[in-house]
């Protein structure tokens, strides 16, 4: 059974940084890709940054360019988002997802899905 638990959100000033954590279990990284997605109130969820061991590849949506960067860790089994320079707009939760299909992972819905952590950034 795949399962997602993601973790690390809190209150942070902006400028700051924060690490996401997404513990995974029931299935490979290098047969799934695995996604940040992240809603904020009155706006459609949109996804962050996705990385696919399979496909050789990460992908960030322009606004955290430069500054977010996920990552695998295979001994902890976990993905991470590490947020650096972080905006108020940055300001929503985020969860972590995670489907065979590349493409699907980033542009669709994913198959899998974590519950929300909360991150607040504040001015």
């Amino acid at each position: 059974e795949v399962q997602l638990q993601a973790s690390g959100g809190g209150l942070v000033q902006a400028g700051g940084s924060r690490r996401l954590s997404c513990a995974a279990s029931g299935f490979t990284f290098d047969d799934y890709a695995i996604a940040w997605y992240r809603q904020a109130p009155g706006r459609e969820r949109e996804v962050v940054a996705c990385i696919s061991r399979s496909e050789e590849t990460t992908f960030y949506v322009d606004s955290v360019k430069g500054r977010f960067t996920i990552s695998i860790d295979d001994a902890e089994k976990t993905v991470y988002l590490q947020m650096n320079s972080l905006k108020p707009e940055d300001t929503a939760v985020y969860y972590c997802a995670a489907d065979p299909n590349f493409v699907i992972t980033v542009v669709g819905t994913p198959g899998y899905w974590g519950q929300g952590t909360q991150v607040t950034v504040s001015s």
